[in-house]
């Protein structure tokens, strides 16, 4: 009987996910990751570690915690004020998937032996016996495939994704078929194991403010914010402006918002040069046409995986896109496998 340890969140996802791995013989134990603790309101650690232990006492699964605080500082949060600080906007969510959750709990559940490591994550894995192919869940809609593409061969092989062949509707009755205790919670919108803290707040937690001008696309000043690094390329909340505008540029070492209209022509860019290159399986011989996206919200938009002078990987799409962030991740696709990401450099 192969042993699997299922990353156990409060969700209802990785509960069905432990539920269905036991109708299928697997050996299951769940594992509760203790990543993060706040000792503000909006901390979830501890609520999240008691819905953990209430489903798995339900599943008659062992459940067992670990402390990855130190990890995850040092790989995750550490990033993410780094990023915000040289003025762009990391992609917490991608790292913490190839780096805590695929690697250090993947790493963990190899040294006590199990077999294999299963999250609730809607995605696809397949294997030829020669690769293992990251590929798009069955409803667009809620693919997570976007978080996953900075995974590599080894992690593919040993991680198992038990809802792929079931829509969120699907899940959800189940999990009330079944009585469930979680069935009616909510999915998380929240920052990556921090919980529902703004990032802001999250930010101010080691990042001091600093006031500074918010100009308009001739330069005019027309306001005034707390400092650049709290927003983003495309971002309207926050301005505090008496009319709509979107942030067009960020400008860190001066502390200067440039700010426009929604359909500015600053807001948009076809060529993005990328860095932090990752393959998921081969290599292709570049050029190549894809499907990319951006954001995680975003249908793939065509476009083409090519090299410029500089031998840097460089995505030209075919049509226009708006606001491209510097930091964030962008996804390729070969139709629905997922071969790979890459960070966002700069845009034309």
């Amino acid at each position: 009987m192969k042993k699997v340890l299922v990353w156990m969140s409060w969700g209802v996802d990785s509960a069905i996910a432990a539920y269905l791995l036991k109708q299928q013989w697997y050996d299951v134990v769940a594992g509760f990751m203790k990543n993060y603790v706040s000792d503000t309101g909006n901390c979830t650690t501890y609520t999240d570690a008691e819905e953990a232990i209430k489903v798995s006492k339900f599943l008659w699964i062992e459940i067992i915690s670990f402390d990855l605080q130190k990890e995850y500082n040092e790989k995750i949060i550490e990033y993410i004020y780094n990023g915000y600080q040289q003025g762009i906007t990391p992609n917490p969510d991608v790292l913490c998937n190839s780096l805590i959750k695929f690697d250090v709990f993947l790493q963990k559940a190899m040294d006590l032996w199990f077999d294999y490591i299963a999250t609730g994550h809607y995605a696809r894995i397949e294997s030829n016996k020669k690769e293992y192919t990251l590929l798009r869940w069955m409803d667009y809609n809620k693919d997570q495939s976007y978080f996953l593409a900075g995974l590599n061969q080894y992690q593919l092989s040993k991680s198992l994704f038990p809802i792929w062949g079931y829509t969120k509707p699907e899940i959800r009755a189940l999990a009330k078929k079944i009585w469930l205790p979680n069935a009616a919670r909510k999915d998380s919108q929240w920052l990556c194991f921090i919980g529902n803290i703004p990032i802001k707040e999250f930010l101010l937690k080691k990042l001091p403010k600093k006031e500074g001008n918010i100009v308009d696309t001739k330069w005019k000043i027309i306001g005034k914010h707390e400092w650049a690094y709290f927003f983003t390329i495309g971002q309207r909340h926050g301005l505090n402006l008496p009319f709509k505008a979107y942030v067009i540029k960020t400008d860190v070492k001066h502390n200067i918002i440039v700010v426009g209209e929604k359909e500015d022509k600053q807001l948009f860019g076809k060529t993005i040069t990328t860095t932090w290159w990752h393959w998921i399986g081969k290599e292709y011989k570049l050029p190549t046409k894809i499907i990319a996206k951006i954001r995680y919200r975003q249908e793939p938009q065509p476009a083409t995986l090519k090299t410029n002078k500089q031998k840097e990987i460089v995505v030209s799409f075919k049509d226009k896109q708006r606001a491209i962030a510097p930091g964030q991740t962008i996804v390729a696709y070969k139709g629905d496998e997922c071969i790979g990401s890459w960070i966002i450099a700069e845009t034309q």
